[in-house]
């Protein structure tokens, strides 16, 4: 019995029949429509002309149902009213549009047939105990009609009543039932849309992994760069000043890309990406050795040979390889070797390993972050002690796969 009563007491049941209700007054203009042809028949029997003029309203509803705005309508309005999880249509996606015509059909019937059954019933459940008190209690119904005597006139009432409560309970739970499977995403939105989730997630990991290896070089290099001005500032007013104008070079360059990361992040018109490749590396270098490092750099074959997306993923390759080298290493030479040789790209940093703290706070993303980077472009990454005190970063890129 209290299941019975149960949906009787939520908000969501009345909240459900305003929602079918509203189907209801969505679908009177089309009635009216579709009235016209049937009244313009000379030799017209009744069930003809009804049956014409009934096809006509569902195919009118059916192509109002089609429209892109219907269904955005109808997702919004199912959430507020019938209070269901229902996802927005994926941008740009049709699905399979037969879902929400069908839907609407569905919610205009379910409507007038709330209006008139659930009036009905109302208006018998009311009627019927005033008329009884004035000697009079007839029902009539399709031609058929008796007359209620006695407590019978109240026991019906209260059925009508029961009835309308029951059929306002069961239109609601129909229409909730209806509006997920109907209004929500078909299986084909949503693969797209897990592909568009997929898509966003690599490019936001991607803006990670150059954000991580351009402002965490650059933050490096300046903190080396101001303190080896800040030692030479009395002594060597010169060279403190070349330290001083690499810091800004290289804070310049750091703040393009943060620029670009973050109009990508807000959805805004970003600039032009940052486009950095091997070609940069002699500048690369050049800020380091203000910095106070000593780089040993040795090319073999032709670099120019590496271009596009190979070329701009080794130079951060190569970037966060030395940014590690001035952070954790032992202060002595840093030897960079970058090598073309066939149809492979070999890039390798070897230094010394600092015996105590570097000093330098220590993510835990940069070495995985380059590892997933090689992967993806089908390379071999390797990183670890190379002999008893050095550490090598080595790895090899495919030139044929370059885009």
């Amino acid at each position: 019995m209290i299941k019975v009563i149960r949906p009787l007491l939520r908000g969501s049941t009345y909240t459900g029949v305003l929602f079918a209700l509203v189907g209801a007054v969505a679908g009177l203009p089309l009635a009216l429509v579709a009235l016209v042809p049937a009244a313009g028949m000379s030799a017209k029997p009744y069930v003809l002309s009804a049956a014409l003029s009934l096809a006509l309203w569902v195919v009118l509803i059916g192509l109002v149902g089609l429209a892109g705005a219907t269904r955005r309508v109808l997702v919004r309005a199912a959430r507020r009213l019938l209070r269901v999880a229902v996802a927005d249509p994926a941008a740009g996606a049709s699905g399979e549009r037969w879902r929400t015509p069908v839907f609407f059909v569905l919610h205009v019937l379910l409507g007038w047939v709330l209006l008139f059954g659930g009036s009905t019933l109302l208006v018998m459940g009311v009627a019927l105990p005033g008329g009884y008190a004035d000697g009079e209690a007839r029902v009539s119904l399709f031609g058929w009609s008796t007359d209620l005597t006695g407590g019978w006139s109240w026991a019906t009432a209260i059925l009508c009543l029961l009835l309308a409560a029951v059929l306002f309970a069961a239109v609601s739970a129909a229409l909730r039932w209806l509006a997920p499977r109907l209004l929500g995403p078909s299986s084909a939105e949503r693969l797209a849309m897990a592909a568009e989730r997929e898509r966003a997630l690599a490019e936001r990991n991607r803006l990670a992994h150059e954000l991580h290896d351009s402002i965490g070089h650059t933050l490096t290099a300046a903190t080396i760069q101001a303190a080896v001005a800040g030692e030479v500032l009395s002594a060597d007013p010169v060279a403190a000043r070349a330290a001083m104008r690499s810091i800004e070079e290289s804070t310049r360059a750091a703040l393009e890309d943060l620029d670009y990361v973050l109009g990508v992040l807000r959805a805004e018109q970003a600039g032009t990406a940052p486009t950095r490749t091997l070609a940069d590396l002699p500048e690369l270098l050049d800020r380091l050795r203000h910095a106070g490092a000593v780089v040993v750099p040795e090319t073999v074959g032709d670099p120019a040979r590496v271009h596009g997306t190979l070329s701009r993923a080794a130079y951060r390759i190569v970037q966060e390889g030395l940014t590690n080298a001035l952070r954790h290493g032992a202060g002595g030479p840093i030897r960079l070797r970058v090598a073309v040789a066939g149809e492979w790209l070999e890039l390798s940093v070897l230094n010394g390993i600092k015996s105590g703290p570097s000093g330098f706070p220590t993510s835990g993303h940069g070495l995985p972050g380059l590892a997933e980077r090689v992967r993806l472009l089908h390379g071999e990454f390797e990183a670890g002690r190379h002999g008893t005190d050095e550490w090598r970063l080595a790895v090899r890129l495919p030139i044929r796969l370059a885009a």
